[in-house]
């Protein structure tokens, strides 16, 4: 089963969410991909400006976490991860990657990636929003994607008006809401959808499902 995490902005929670989920449901034996799209000019092996051709040279960059780090993707390894993974790749150029995502994924038992731009390329199982009404910024993106959002994901709370420009209520209103706070992000019942896909996916074997709603 894949799982795709995506937010209309940086730093509001989506990480966060993604290890939460990761450590709720350890028996997803997960795998995990933080893809972050950084600026033209930037060579996504080194991570800064440098003399090679980055079209052809080092179009993206994956690395493969060895431990529980500070980064997004070592957070995914501390919080139970099987596998975690770091992607980088210039905006616009995700597609150079693609066979090694896939290759990934058909290693993998089940996924979690924290992405937006990865849905021009894959349909995941379940995809989810991450929203926080306090932050004015929204990526094209997460506007581009939101009306296939399986859940919204809202953090601080929520207002009755969308703080972005061009998104009228009604595309958030018949959509399921999660609320996340710190430290987790993650609800009950975000969980317990989470875990209900992984059944219905026939990932999920009955002899791991938890009984009574124990975990």
């Amino acid at each position: 089963m894949l799982v795709v995490v995506g937010g209309h902005s940086r730093n509001i929670g989506k990480s966060s969410v993604v290890a939460g989920l990761i450590a709720a449901l350890p028996e997803g034996n997960w795998t995990a991909m933080k893809i972050t799209q950084h600026g033209h000019g930037i060579c996504s092996e080194a991570g800064q400006a440098c003399d090679c051709a980055i079209e052809y040279d080092h179009p993206y960059a994956v690395s493969e976490e060895s431990a529980p780090s500070r980064t997004d993707s070592g957070r995914f390894l501390a919080a139970g991860a099987r596998r975690s993974f770091w992607l980088r790749t210039a905006v616009g150029e995700l597609g150079h990657a693609l066979p090694e995502v896939n290759r990934i994924l058909a290693a993998s038992e089940n996924a979690i990636l924290e992405s937006n731009s990865i849905l021009n390329f894959l349909r995941p199982d379940v995809y989810l929003q991450v929203l926080d009404f306090s932050v004015s910024d929204m990526k094209d993106s997460s506007r581009r994607f939101l009306g296939r959002a399986d859940g919204l994901v809202v953090v601080n709370g929520e207002t009755k008006t969308p703080p972005w420009q061009g998104i009228p209520p009604r595309w958030l209103a018949n959509k399921p809401v999660y609320r996340a706070s710190p430290p987790n992000y993650v609800s009950d019942e975000l969980i317990e959808m989470v875990r209900i896909a992984l059944q219905t996916s026939g990932k999920l074997k009955a002899s791991q499902v938890p009984r009574n709603g124990s975990e």
